[in-house]
């Protein structure tokens, strides 16, 4: 190699050690950028929080402080540094790794090395001389030196405005973070910080709760332990020996004076210091004491009693009330969900400085408004939880506040599980899978008030919403109206907005008062005056439109602009028994309209097996098609997808006693002559009032005075039912005292409420007088005690449903119902109709699996009914002469 041509290797050298220096200059910034961007990330994704509903992913939360600043500096300052492809990649590869070596073996042919490199080494460096300038040839050409000035940029640092640049999206942040994606939705910091502090709030009120639900624990087991005490303390020695098949020996306790078991519980393992009665005798004695205590306890119920006010039962009570209180500060079950969905937000560290939390939406985020409803949601619950301070109430104060409503401390010892309900009666008379499928199925009670439903209750609402068109035929008493709330609460609850309940008008006020009361749903009542302002206000706000039959063609009318009907409620259903009329009709209308409907109806059948059997078919039509062979048991098993039933002995153990007294009264020589004359003009009604309408002259009347003097001395109040307005007039005109009424149908809706409402503030010996259709369907009355019905009815339901507005839940006292009842005549063929009607009701719509004779041989009209009793009368009469 001549001097040029080494001149030439020598200024190649340069060039390309040139290209090599710069590429490793490239290669060590991107690494520190590379290092520098990973820390950023793992850093950022450390500070990610993400958020779930329902066990899944809804939002991904980056709080936004000045360290986020430089992290997203940092990322934003790589993803302007420009993109390094495969083949810079392998362009820079080549430069730092394979050409330094050529250039080293080059090197052999300049300078003195090549006067002392062997021929083989000269031969290798030629070749790497060679390689050299084909590769930098080749280097020019393609211009790779602007290539490297273009990867030749320095990784400059700098902080940005984080908040501005996460909503701008000014960051790449999904190629370092896929789940991060779009627009985030920024709150600021003080909005976290209020959620922090209310559910720290709520995660209290849940303790405190926690401790009260035990302290209501021990109270119940305080009272069953009393009770359970005064019952052995009245068990006699010998149930010590039968409950060992006359193995034990008690003569020996008898001797020492001992008389009951509690004697023997109480002396303990001092029992063997009595004469003749060694250890193994004593362990057997205390065994079998203590055997029957536990069996004694295990079976009591926590009893609470207004007429006994033991210690231990206001120790109960005030523990109940405590619990009740605590459970609404910790708030509803959805207040309680959003607290467990949002907790990991809060309960991850906010590094300092943070000013706002970016939210981005996961796959099943929802609407980024209810992210801020949620929380929203949190801090209003916690807001309204106030300061609870435990036994403030007074003795006094908690029993009137029992008074005032015993449901709920009878539904709190229910959920306590201390007066367990029997499931298998609550469950009615369903087929297995339907039962699994309502145990297996959640129910939202955010929108309820109440203080916990019954058991029974919340399996009605929760079978109406598996089976979703049904009618609910509990007996009266049992708590229908809330059963149907809870349902339209949990629809409420999961998005759905407009209901409709369809009652007689003489409920509209009853359902408004127990909508308001019990819910959070508006009550809007579309009857009366205002109906047409309140139609308006239900279709633009939703909530729940109370109409009556009456006035549904009119209703109908103004839905156009309605769009989905969540649920259609029919209170008092026996009303569209019959399909043929037009408040039958157009009520069905409204049920195929809505995807969902509620019959309410205590008494399903009335007359005719084809009455009950039309209620089903607006439900569900195909259960049955042809009621005409039927017999109890398949009527009953064909229903029940569609029907429930539970009576007040199946579900509601504290109810009081109901003592039904049949009085027979004679007739006085008044009502025989007014008796008389009705039989011979052929005048059924007259006939059967004939024993009510000679006054004080008359025997019904006289005892009627005599019941209610009794009550007033025992400090009851009455409620006297009769069909006939003359008789009320003559009740209403003879009764001593505070008399109330009468309340007939004629009376408003509205009025009929409030003198329901004046009874119950009135005193003791206070009587309402009522028509027994009016005042015995919708109204609760539980303030009378003793119901006084002037005369047999001809349907045994509307005496039923006129008993169970006293004798219902909540009901404290005992029952007493006086049938006045005319030793002759009338009343006793009414009787034996009424016998014949309750075995059919109670072979279909009760749950009893007997029947005797086909339906159609009760079906009497009432015309039939009174033209036969009235030509039996007659020959009666006439025989008598």
């Amino acid at each position: 190699m001549n001097r040029e041509e080494r001149r030439d290797l020598d200024a190649l050298i340069v060039r390309v050690n040139a290209w090599i220096a710069q590429a490793k200059r490239i290669r060590a910034q991107r690494e520190a950028a590379s290092n520098v961007v990973r820390r950023a990330v793992e850093h950022l994704r450390r500070s990610q929080v993400t958020l779930h509903r329902d066990g899944r992913p809804t939002w991904h939360s980056l709080p936004v402080n000045p360290k986020a600043g430089a992290l997203l500096g940092d990322l934003l300052a790589w993803s302007r540094m420009p993109a390094e492809t495969r083949e810079d990649e392998h362009t820079l590869r080549v430069l730092v790794e394979d050409l330094p070596v050529q250039v080293r073996s080059a090197r052999s042919l300049l300078g003195l090395r090549r006067l002392f490199s062997s021929d083989g080494k000269k031969e290798k460096a030629a070749t790497a001389a060679s390689h050299l300038a084909d590769y930098h040839a080749r280097a020019e050409k393609e211009q790779l030196f602007r290539r490297l000035e273009t990867l030749d940029v320095p990784f400059r640092r700098s902080g940005v405005d984080a908040a501005h640049s996460l909503a701008q999206e000014l960051v790449p942040l999904e190629e370092h973070f896929p789940e991060l994606k779009g627009r985030p939705v920024l709150l600021d910091l003080h909005v976290v910080k209020e959620l922090d502090s209310a559910i720290s709030r709520v995660r209290r009120a849940r303790k405190q709760e926690a401790s009260h639900r035990d302290a209501a624990m021990r109270a119940g087991d305080g009272v069953r332990k009393a009770e359970s005490r005064k019952l052995l303390a009245e068990m006699p020695l010998d149930r010590l020996r039968e409950a060992t098949r006359d193995r034990l020996r008690t003569v020996p306790l008898a001797n020492a004076g001992f008389t009951t078991v509690l004697d023997v519980l109480d002396l303990g393992d001092d029992i063997t210091a009595l004469p003749g009665i060694g250890e193994k005798s004593a362990a057997q004695l205390l065994g079998a004491a203590r055997t029957l205590w536990q069996t004694t306890f295990d079976e009591m119920p926590a009893r609470i009693d207004i007429r006994r006010r033991t210690d231990e039962a206001t120790a109960l009570l005030r523990a109940l009330h405590a619990w009740d209180a605590a459970r609404n500060l910790a708030g509803g079950s959805a207040l309680l969900s959003r607290v467990d969905e949002l907790a990991p937000l809060v309960d991850h560290r906010m590094p300092a400085g943070t000013t706002h939390v970016a939210f981005y939406p996961a796959v099943y985020a929802p609407d980024p408004d209810v992210l801020r409803q949620d929380i929203a949601a949190v801090c209003e619950g916690a807001a309204r939880l106030g300061v609870f301070a435990p036994g403030g109430r007074g003795e006094e104060d908690v029993w009137d506040d029992f008074t005032s409503r015993p449901a709920d401390y009878f539904a709190l010892l229910s959920e306590l599980g201390i007066n367990p309900e029997n499931e298998a009666k609550a469950t009615g008379d369903l087929p297995d899978e339907i039962v699994q499928a309502i145990r297996d199925f959640s129910l939202k009670t955010d929108h309820l008030k109440v203080a916990a439903l019954r058991g029974y209750q919340s399996f009605a609402a929760r079978f109406s919403l598996v089976q979703r068109k049904v009618v609910i035929g509990d007996e009266m008493g049992l708590g229908k109206t809330v059963e149907a709330l809870a349902a339209l609460a949990h629809l409420s609850a999961s998005g759905e907005s407009h209901f409709v309940v369809i009652c007689p008008a003489a409920v509209v006020t009853n359902w408004t008062r127990e909508i308001t009361a019990k819910s959070t749903l508006t009550a809007h009542r579309v009857h009366g005056p205002e109906r047409d302002r309140a139609m308006r206000s239900w279709i633009r706000r939703g909530g729940i439109a109370v109409t009556t039959f009456e006035t549904l063609a009119r209703f109908q009318e103004q839905m156009s602009n309605v769009g989905d009907l969540a649920c259609v409620v029919v209170d008092e259903a026996h009303y569209i028994k019959n399909p043929s009329a037009k408040r039958s009709s157009r009520t069905a209308e409204l049920i195929d309209r809505s995807p969902r409907a509620i019959l309410l109806t205590g008494t399903p059948l009335e007359n005719r097996i084809e009455e009950f059997a039309n209620l089903v078919g607006y439900l569900q039509p195909h259960l049955l098609k042809d009621v005409s062979e039927l017999n109890p048991r398949r009527f009953r098993k064909q229903i029940a997808p569609a029907y429930l039933r539970r009576n007040q002995e199946d579900v509601l153990d504290e109810l009081p006693e109901l003592v039904e007294v049949d009085e027979f009264v004679p007739l006085t020589t008044a009502d025989r002559i007014a008796y008389r004359q009705a039989v011979s003009e052929g005048n059924f009604a007259a006939m059967r009032q004939a024993a009510m309408s000679e006054g004080r002259d008359s025997g019904k009347i006289r005892r009627l005075l005599e019941i209610v003097e009794e009550a007033e001395d025992n400090g009851r109040r009455v409620i006297v039912f009769s069909h006939f307005l003359g008789v009320l007039k003559q009740v209403a005109d003879v009764l001593p005292g505070k008399v109330i009424g009468p309340l007939t149908g004629s009376v408003p809706a509205a009025r009929r409420q409030d003198m329901v409402d004046d009874f119950s503030a009135a005193g003791e010996g206070a009587v309402l007088v009522a028509q027994i259709q009016a005042g015995g369907v919708g109204l609760n009355i539980q303030a009378a005690s003793v119901i006084a019905i002037c005369e047999p009815q001809l349907k045994p339901t509307i005496e039923w449903q006129a008993i169970a507005r006293a004798h219902r839940m909540g009901q404290l006292e005992s029952v007493q119902v006086h049938r006045l009842l005319s030793e002759e005549g009338v009343d006793q063929r009414i009787r034996q109709i009424l016998e014949r009607k309750s075995v059919l009701f109670d072979d279909f719509a009760r749950r009893s699996a007997t029947a005797e004779s086909a339906p159609e041989a009760f079906d009497v009209s009432e015309a039939d009914l009174a033209r036969e009793i009235v030509a039996e009368e007659r020959e009666r009469l006439l025989r008598d002469r």
